[in-house]
């Protein structure tokens, strides 16, 4: 799994860079983000705006990481566009996760 890292301001932002989010991906994912959480990352916006295919491994490894999140902090997911955003809908998981259309978004959103 590829993705890239930077601090903006309280917030760490995680872009993942890879076009899929599987399950070939979806452990990794959770050690790496998990990781930052126990790093004391609690404001973690996941910039997914360049994955265009992902399956229900990741969301539960998104769901896991939520969980782990808890009440100490934020996880929301950016940039969801296509059948990416259509399993979020499917699922009803735009209902559980904090969702915003782009990375500034989901800051304003947390900020306000």
């Amino acid at each position: 799994m590829q993705f890239s890292t930077r601090t903006q301001g309280e917030f760490t932002i995680v872009t993942v860079l890879d076009t899929r989010m599987d399950a070939a991906i979806a452990p990794e994912l959770k050690v790496q983000i998990s990781q930052l959480i126990d790093d004391g990352a609690t404001r973690i916006v996941l910039d997914i705006s360049q994955v265009t295919f992902m399956d229900s491994s990741s969301l539960g490894a998104l769901v896991s990481l939520l969980k782990m999140v808890g009440n100490r902090g934020d996880l929301i997911i950016a940039g969801a566009t296509g059948i990416v955003a259509d399993l979020f809908k499917l699922t009803r998981m735009e209902r559980v996760f904090r969702m915003a259309a782009s990375v500034d978004a989901a800051v304003e959103a947390i900020a306000a």
